[in-house]
């Protein structure tokens, strides 16, 4: 069946799991371009509320019937398999089907797109990322795989700017459906393997990533990251950072006060300033890391990014704090891989000190948990 590549002539679309973070910016995005929306998932959720609110369709749970026969295409979660009844019936209507990394994928060539990939720290980068273009007047779209605050849509910003922020995320390589202007990489570690057949399956697919990077484009590199270090890249202009390892943007004396994070920036061996961020641990640091050396590459002013860095609200569901209960506070975090647990953890000894910390983990995907169970329970 051949697909639809020009969205702007889509008048009806339906979105099957549109209650997903991502594939929910879309489905904002097209009502913004006043196209009609439908969709369905299993649960009525704050994000399906909202949606509705807007003036999407919603039916809970999944039947050929919430198809509608005037549809110009289907846009589905990559969670959703092949035999939902809505697909099926839109194969049997010749109606297009798109998957939601397909949909990043057409978006992409239509702008500069920065993609934030790698293992962990995807989200709050983007959103640093995008934040830091925004202010600096660039005007950009992003769509972020959570809710920022200063976003009147959360998940999503709608600019006129030629920039495009997104998370190009590695399951099963949807990333490679981007045409990245620049590449922004957190790092690389062992997960999703029930795709991947191993790491060594993993740093290949992130190096035909890295190979659709244009002749003027720019990847941005943890220097601290082994794994990274081992990508063969030839020919594309590369932009480290780090803490540890010699690098082109550094964090020094980092310390701790308060709550909040102070480090001084370093680039090229000449110090920028003192900076500071009000989210924990040292992982919050290397994204800010990231997303200012991608910031510099594009000419934003040093003041722009320390003032977004000092001024980051934080995101939903990444070390938010959502209340106090008996004197405890209460903190919720989408962490699910055991480098970014622990690292929470760590993080939130550094913010409390003093305090006792119990830990509730919820296990996200069978296979993840399975592949790495040994590095859950060590």
């Amino acid at each position: 069946m051949k697909k639809i590549y020009n969205l702007k002539k889509i008048k009806k679309i339906h979105f099957v799991g549109i209650g997903g973070i991502g594939i929910s910016a879309i489905a904002k995005m097209m009502m913004k371009e006043g196209k009609k929306v439908s969709g369905t998932d299993l649960v009525i959720s704050e994000i399906a509320e909202e949606l509705k609110a807007k003036g999407a369709k919603f039916y809970k749970g999944h039947n050929a019937r919430y198809l509608g026969k005037d549809t110009d295409l289907v846009i589905y979660s990559p969670a959703v398999p092949k035999g939902n009844p809505e697909r099926k019936k839109a194969r049997k209507l010749k109606i297009p089907e798109l998957s939601y990394p397909e949909v990043l994928g057409i978006l992409s060539r239509g702008k500069r797109t920065i993609a934030v990939s790698g293992t962990n720290g995807k989200t709050t980068t983007t959103a640093f990322s995008g934040l830091m273009l925004e202010a600096a007047g660039f005007d950009p779209t992003v769509i972020v795989g959570s809710k920022v605050k200063t976003f009147k849509e959360g998940n999503l910003r709608m600019g006129k700017g030629k920039y495009f922020v997104v998370e190009g995320c590695e399951w099963r390589a949807h990333m490679l459906n981007l045409l990245p202007y620049g590449i922004v990489l957190t790092n690389i570690e062992e997960d999703h393997l029930d795709y991947y057949r191993d790491l060594n399956h993993i740093i290949k697919t992130f190096e035909e990533y890295i190979q659709k990077l244009p002749k003027d484009g720019f990847l941005v590199l943890n220097a601290d990251d082994p794994v990274s270090r081992r990508l063969k890249f030839p020919n594309v202009k590369v932009l480290t950072y780090g803490i540890k390892n010699k690098a082109q943007l550094v964090a020094r004396n980092i310390k701790v006060k308060k709550e909040k994070q102070l480090f001084d920036l370093v680039r090229d061996g000449k110090k920028l300033g003192a900076f500071s961020v009000f989210v924990p641990g040292r992982f919050n640091i290397y994204n800010a890391l990231a997303a200012s050396s991608m910031a510099l590459e594009l000419g934003v002013s040093v003041d722009t990014i320390k003032k977004v860095l000092e001024g980051f609200p934080g995101t939903w569901r990444r070390f938010e704090r959502i209340g106090k209960r008996g004197g405890a506070q209460i903190i919720l975090d989408y962490a699910h891989h055991p480098t970014a647990i622990r690292e929470t953890i760590r993080a939130t000894k550094e913010f409390y000190p003093k305090k006792r910390i119990l830990v509730v983990f919820q296990p996200h995907q069978h296979s993840r948990t399975k592949k790495l169970f040994y590095d859950f329970i060590s």
